[in-house]
Order: C-alpha cells, then sequence, then structure tokens
C-alpha cells in the first residue's frame, strides 16, 4: 500500500450519541492524522447541526451513496446501529477505507466476504472494538502471559439502559426527520442474515443474538482474544434469566472451556441492571500463582480509563500491583491506528477474521442457549 502523509479525509457516518460523545472528539484530538470532511445521518437536521458543531469546512449529508461517490472522502467511520455490512461493503467497493463499529456482521460468511474484498481493493478493514486497543488491554496480557497456568477466566458486564449512561452528554430529543423506509430496509436485512446464522429460531432468540450478544457480549470476545486466549467453539452451559423473555433482555451466565489446550474455564456473566447508575466490566483471570482482575473503562465517556490489578506470588513475595494509564482511550488508540494503517500499511489488529471468530463463538452460545429450551438451531450455528 503506497505511504501518504497527507491527513485521512473522514467522512463520519452516523451522528448519534456515540459519534458525538467519544468519535468526534477523538477525530479533534487526533487533526494531525485526520480531516474531517462530512457528518451524514438519516436525519438531515441532526447531520446538520453535528457537522456545524465541528467545523466551518465540514459538509452534512442524509445522501451515503452521495458521500461514497465524493472525492474528497478517503474514509469512513460507521457508527450507524445494527450491523454494518451493508454500509462497509459500499464503501469498500467505492475505493473508501472502513472503521466499521462493532458489529460488522451477522454471519461468518459476510465476514469472510468482506475481508476478500478489502484485501482484493487494497483497503483497510477495521473492527471498532475499542478494548482492544484499550492502553491497559497489551498490559494485561503481557502481565497474563507471565502468570502459571490460568484456571477461570470471570468475564462479568453490568449493562444499564441507555439514559443513566448518557444523561450526561445532554443530547438533543431525537430527530423527527429521518427517512423510515431507509430503517426499515436495515432490519429486514438484519432479519435475512439472521436467518442466515441461526435457522428458524423463536423471535426473543433472534433478538438476543442481534442485540445482546452482538450488541454487547461481542466486546467480551475480542477482549479475550486480544489477551492471548483461543475462543471457544461450544459451551458446557448457557442460560437465560427470566426466560421466557417479558420484554428487557435477560441476564446471561455461560462456561466454556478457554484456551487451545482447554485447560482454563471461561465464566461469561452478563447482566441487564437497567437502574444501575453506571456500565461496568472486569475481566478476572485466576492463576496458579496469582491473578489478575481488569476493569474497563465506560463507554460514552471521553476520557475515562481502565484499571488493572494484578497479584502475583514467587520465592516466598506476594506482589500487588496496579496499573493505570494517561486519557489516551481504547477510541482514540483505535482510531490512531487506523490512520497508521491507511497512511503507513501498518497491520490492523481489529480485522475482519478476528470478527468471524467472534461470530462463530456467539452462534455456539446461542445454540447452547437454545438447546437448554430444547430449541434446534440451524444456518451457521447448526453447521447447515
Amino acid at each position: 500500500m503506497p505511504v501518504r502523509r497527507q491527513p485521512v479525509r473522514l467522512a463520519v457516518v452516523g451522528a448519534g450519541t456515540i459519534s458525538q460523545s467519544v468519535h468526534l472528539p477523538a477525530v479533534h484530538r487526533l487533526a494531525g492524522l485526520f480531516e474531517l470532511a462530512a457528518v451524514c445521518d438519516l436525519s438531515p437536521s441532526r447531520a446538520a447541526a453535528v457537522a456545524a458543531r465541528n467545523g466551518a469546512g465540514v459538509r452534512a449529508t442524509r445522501d451515503y451513496a452521495e458521500l461514497l461517490a465524493s472525492a474528497d472522502v478517503d474514509a469512513v467511520l460507521l457508527a450507524t446501529p445494527g450491523t454494518h455490512a451493508r454500509d462497509a461493503r459500499a464503501a469498500l467497493d467505492a475505493g473508501k477505507h472502513v472503521l466499521a463499529e462493532k458489529p460488522l456482521c451477522l454471519t461468518a460468511a459476510e465476514a469472510a466476504e468482506l475481508g476478500a474484498l478489502a484485501d482484493a481493493k487494497g483497503l483497510v478493514l477495521q473492527v471498532g472494538y475499542m478494548k482492544m486497543y484499550d492502553p491497559l488491554t497489551d498490559v494485561a496480557a503481557a502481565e497474563l502471559a507471565a502468570l502459571d497456568t490460568p484456571r477461570t477466566v470471570r468475564v462479568t458486564v453490568l449493562h444499564p439502559a441507555d439514559e443513566p449512561q448518557v444523561e450526561h452528554l445532554r443530547m438533543a430529543p431525537p430527530a423527527d426527520d429521518v427517512d423510515t423506509a431507509v430503517i426499515d430496509a436495515a432490519v429486514a436485512y438484519e432479519a435475512e442474515r439472521t436467518a442466515e446464522a441461526l435457522g428458524d429460531v423463536p423471535a426473543e432468540l433472534a433478538r438476543y443474538y442481534r442485540d445482546v450478544l452482538n450488541g454487547s457480549v461481542i466486546h467480551e470476545l475480542s477482549v479475550l482474544r486480544a489477551l492471548g486466549f483461543t475462543l471457544p467453539d461450544t459451551f458446557e452451559s448457557a442460560e437465560l434469566w427470566p426466560w421466557p423473555v417479558t420484554g428487557e433482555p435477560p441476564c446471561l451466565l455461560a462456561t466454556a472451556p478457554l484456551g487451545a489446550d482447554g485447560a482454563a474455564r471461561l465464566v461469561l456473566n452478563w447482566n441487564w441492571l437497567p437502574d444501575h447508575p453506571e456500565y461496568g466490566e472486569e475481566i478476572a483471570v485466576l492463576a496458579r500463582d496469582g491473578r489478575l482482575r481488569l476493569d474497563m473503562a465506560a463507554p460514552y465517556l471521553a476520557d475515562a480509563r481502565s484499571t488493572l490489578r494484578v497479584e502475583r506470588a514467587g520465592d516466598g513475595v506476594r506482589r500487588d500491583t496496579t496499573a493505570r494509564h494517561g486519557y489516551d482511550t481504547g477510541f482514540v488508540r483505535q482510531l490512531e491506528e487506523f490512520a497508521k494503517s491507511v497512511l503507513d500499511g501498518a497491520p490492523v489488529r481489529s480485522d475482519a477474521a478476528g470478527a468471524a471468530e467472534d461470530v462463530r463463538c456467539l452462534q455456539a452460545l446461542l445454540a447452547a442457549l437454545a438447546a437448554r429450551e430444547g430449541i434446534s438451531v440451524g444456518g451457521e450455528a447448526g453447521g447447515a
């Protein structure tokens, strides 16, 4: 890939909460690497308002196809709700580099197709797994490599409703000038891909796969990969409660062998706590000679920091350490690495192949959840 030295001319697609709270501030923080060219949103009023707040030269548009045809855009940051496969494919076909928020896609086949397309075009395709880029994730991986024989890896998520997480942003009310036909088409597309992934399953399981597993739990899988673990392809146990679904997302508890040799056990616990004051995420590793706990920074906070605690014993001495980093968040670091991949050809850490691994793991988890209820799955998850 040729070396370029001018800033990457970036368009942000989707001007909602995640873009306004973290992505756009990160773009401005990396002004030497990026030039914000445009803001695209289905609501023309929101696109105009957000573009105006981010620089006189930033244009607003609701027309994604027009944006992709623009010669003054090198790359797109896809921050729309739901899966990003269609928009990523269109951008790659148009010759644009892509940084796509998770989930990239709902099937492993889509991930392979998009990865092959990016390679064929000589373009960067990066998935927005910001937790892989958290400054402490690499530190935790190095500390983990020094521990002797991990036994249990426990991942615990405390997930509030949106309101407690974003009320500090004082965002404008939802726009009422959105083209709902585009949303309807996106919903239909996701339903089709879900059927390809799972076959004909009850609506509540399909929704859980799309919204919770691919919308939240997928982040935990990306961190496990970043820490050096091989994701499980089968789960020993998996449970949702309350079940049947009563309107709110049920909580999740699952266990699986972890690591290439299965010597460790993964305990995955995702909790819907709508009135909890803030998001929480803990990754704890219990090993023969010590333990590690990584508390990940909450989203929607521009300068939130993660914390790493390590306890180790050796030669009769116990050592307890706590590590924090500066105020470069995972969102900033992932954007910085995206620029280096585009400008200098640096390898992509969170690529389509990794996204495919995550999708396959989530399909195995969904199959285990369905089996507990006596429900069979098809599609990719059933090996069809």
